[in-house]
């Protein structure tokens, strides 16, 4: 069982007693030892409370569909007599999982209405879909460099497996036998630069979602040791 901060138990008892917010059914998910919302939490807090309406729209000079960046503008109504809440959310190649890569418009328009939803109802917690993880716990990736630049990007690719490494403290060595595996490669230098960065967001994703689950992964490809070795 995963032990957490004082804060953080008190932040989930507020969570779920001020906002009824359900940890069983997904409303709430924790991400290294803190607490978010999720937007299928947020969506039945407004049913709750009987939200009259939610307004979406596209903020036109902030938005290039040519390069999938989306900034969109939400305004929750609460009440009747409410003159709203509004909340911005952007999405581009460079702040979406990979999963989700090619539909950053329906991205803003979460992270929008989640925005606007928190502050029409007083929630200081920031949403997963807001700090670009999803349920699936995946994070921000770099953005592409159209101008061909590999050099530049392969080190991009490079400094975030390191930063991955050193924020979930994993086995550097387990880590590259992983990447081996998972690129059907002879060795690391054999993979290509979109398996690489595949399984960069592979290894981001699955230390997001369960650390744990990785870790036996992880063991999985350490070298057994010789019995009766002198």
């Amino acid at each position: 069982m995963a032990l957490f901060s004082f804060r953080a138990t008190d932040l989930l008892t507020l969570m779920t007693n001020e906002f009824e917010f359900s940890l069983k059914a997904g409303e709430l998910q924790v991400i290294d030892g803190n607490w978010y919302v999720t937007h299928i939490g947020l969506l039945r807090l407004a049913r709750r409370k009987r939200c009259r309406g939610i307004q979406v729209e596209a903020v036109d000079s902030l938005c290039d569909s040519s390069a999938n960046r989306f900034v969109l503008k939400a305004t929750v109504f609460p009440s009747k007599d409410s003159s709203g809440f509004v909340g911005y959310g952007d999405a581009d190649p460079s702040n979406v999982s990979s999963v989700v890569r090619g539909a950053e418009m329906r991205v803003a328009e979460t992270r929008a209405v989640n925005r606007a939803l928190r502050k029409a109802y007083g929630i200081g917690v920031c949403s997963v879909e807001e700090i670009g993880a999803t349920p699936n716990g995946s994070e921000k990736f770099p953005p592409q460099n159209s101008n061909g630049n590999g050099h530049h990007a392969g080190a991009k690719v490079r400094d975030r497996l390191c930063q991955i490494i050193r924020q979930h403290k994993l086995d550097p060595e387990l880590v590259k036998a992983y990447a081996v595996d998972f690129c059907g490669t002879k060795s690391l230098k054999e993979a290509n630069r979109e398996q690489v960065e595949n399984f960069v967001q592979q290894l981001a994703d699955s230390a997001a979602k369960d650390r744990s689950a990785l870790l036996c992964q992880l063991n999985s490809y350490a070298q057994p040791r010789e019995d009766g070795a002198a």
